[in-house]
């Protein structure tokens, strides 16, 4: 497999030592350039990011990306089949994107191609569709199904979550018709969501749990340090600002726009209506509804989209336009030199202009950014340097699109 241009997608929440890992394997393996397709101001946890979106793309860009473009809202906060879609959707409109390079346990292409196909095999679907009848939560109905049909090792690879977003990469690959070449690195250090360091790597979810507790200084053994550099005076925002503001909004809600929230199936509407006037914080809420058939992290999910007006249809089909949060002199002259498929730019009012589609989600994305600004910052000072030169924005003020 020749590689050339390399595609990622990320949320760099924050951008951490096992990040920069992936960038120096994907580029030992060839890549001359990289892109990220990055998350912006909330994430697919159904939470506010850690650190604000230029923030992010900043420290993504010194730590070696070359072209950082934002995965619109109804992407960045959906389930991984719709994430990964949106993703490898914007890498393939691109046009000059050869490869996808991701993260996995497995560390190898052969047996997440295997499971790939035995997803897409119809025993397993209708063995899943049988032991879902049965009560079994999905994931654990799914991993049974492919390990009864397949073998254990097969099941068992549906255990661990970057060979499962991984698996949702290759579906999307597949289903697009991309001619884009997969390429997996092997997941190094601490586990997905491990609240234990293993050398100078720790996860995500650990970063963040520290830098809330103890600052961004607390970071610097696991996060490069001119990544650390651009977090040094960004504000934080931790997930319990969220708290009031959306238990506020969905009491506003009626049962009728529930259901119109995306991913929504079986009457899920009536038990989010319920807790929303029983709970008393977001934990409550979380546990009133879920249940055998639906995570924490759906139901956190589904809260966030009541709380940014995320609608089902906003989703459904690929993202309609590119936007580009930075770059570097070599993402430049790459941006410049592509052929895109869809329209290409930094602002969000130019990218609301398009009518249609590309409005409503410009809008979405300015409001959700708004949001964000208020939970980082309450007296309204958001402290965003949007004149990094690595930046290319029209800065805070093109978040707010007119209607």
């Amino acid at each position: 497999m020749k590689m050339r241009v390399a595609g990622i997608v990320a949320e760099y929440n924050p951008f951490h030592n096992g990040h920069r890992y992936q960038i120096e394997a994907t580029r030992r393996a060839g890549a001359e350039c990289v892109v990220a397709v990055m998350s912006g101001n909330f994430v697919q946890r159904g939470e506010p990011a850690l650190l604000e979106k230029f923030t992010r793309a900043k420290a993504a860009l010194a730590g070696g990306v070359d072209l950082v473009l934002e995965l619109p809202l109804p992407f960045a906060a959906a389930g991984a089949q719709r994430f990964a879609r949106g993703a490898v959707a914007l890498l393939d409109a691109l046009g000059c994107v050869d490869t996808l390079s991701f993260g996995s346990e497995c560390g190898a292409l052969p047996p997440l191609l295997q499971v790939r196909l035995a997803l897409e095999d119809e025993r397993v679907r209708a063995r899943l569709r049988a032991l879902l009848k049965e009560g079994q939560p999905f994931a654990a109905a799914r991993q049974q199904a492919v390990g009864e049909l397949f073998g254990e090792d097969a099941g068992a690879l549906l255990r661990q979550p970057n060979n499962i977003l991984a698996l949702e990469y290759l579906g999307a690959l597949g289903s697009l018709g991309s001619k884009i070449e997969p390429f997996t690195v092997p997941r190094k250090g601490a586990g997905h969501d491990s609240g234990a360091p293993v050398g100078a790597f720790a996860s995500a979810s650990a970063l963040r749990a520290l830098a809330v507790k103890q600052g961004i200084s607390a970071l610097a053994p696991y996060v490069p340090a001119e990544a650390l550099a651009c977090y040094r005076g960004a504000p934080v925002c931790a997930p319990g600002a969220l708290e009031l503001p959306l238990l506020s909004r969905l009491r506003a809600l009626a049962p009728g726009e529930l259901r119109a929230l995306p991913e929504l199936s079986e009457g899920l509407e009536h038990r989010l209506y319920k807790a929303a006037r029983q709970a008393r914080g977001l934990g409550e809420l979380y546990a009133l509804v879920k249940s055998k058939r639906y995570s924490h992290a759906r139901v956190r999910r589904l809260a966030l989209a009541a709380f940014l007006g995320v609608r089902d249809e906003d989703g459904a089909l690929p993202p309609p336009y590119i936007r580009v949060l930075g770059y570097t002199p070599a993402g430049k002259e790459l941006l410049t030199a592509s052929s895109a498929a869809l329209p290409v730019g930094a602002s969000l009012r130019r990218l609301q202009e398009l009518g249609g589609r590309a409005q409503r989600l410009a809008l979405l994305e300015a409001a959700a950014g708004d949001q964000y600004a208020l939970l980082c910052a309450p007296r309204g000072e958001c402290g965003l340097d949007y004149t990094h030169p690595l930046i290319r924005s029209a800065g805070p003020h093109d978040e707010t699109c007119s209607g």
